[in-house]
């Protein structure tokens, strides 16, 4: 059974950091595309980070970069998102997901609430 788990949200305030991170099991996680989204209310899903978990390749949206950082940690089956400079529109429920390719998803994690202060 392909199951992820996201942990690592809470409450933080403007300027702040914190880390997600996404426990992946029941499929090969190297064969896989793991990607950051999230979603704010009233707002469209939206993807913030991807990493190709095969050969280490990292995509940001531009809203992110300079601030968010993806990595993956192939032995723990684990992609973690280290969120600095946070800002009040960071707000969201925040996926992770895993498919063939970026911004894309076929399997999905919970979800992991954010939650920035002004």
């Amino acid at each position: 059974e392909v199951q992820l788990v996201e942990s690592g949200g809470g409450l933080v305030q403007a300027g702040g950091s914190l880390r997600l991170s996404c426990a992946a099991s029941g499929f090969t996680f190297g064969d896989y595309f793991i990607n950051w989204f999230r979603q704010a209310p009233g707002r469209e899903r939206q993807g913030v980070s991807c990493i190709n978990t095969n050969d280490g390749g990292k995509y940001y949206d531009d809203s992110v970069k300079g601030r968010f950082t993806i990595s993956s940690d192939n032995a723990k089956n684990t992609v973690y998102l280290q969120m600095n400079s946070l800002k009040p529109d960071d707000t969201a429920v925040y996926y992770c997901a895993a498919s063939w390719g970026c911004w894309l998803g076929d399997y999905w994690g919970q979800g992991t609430q954010v939650t920035v202060s002004s």
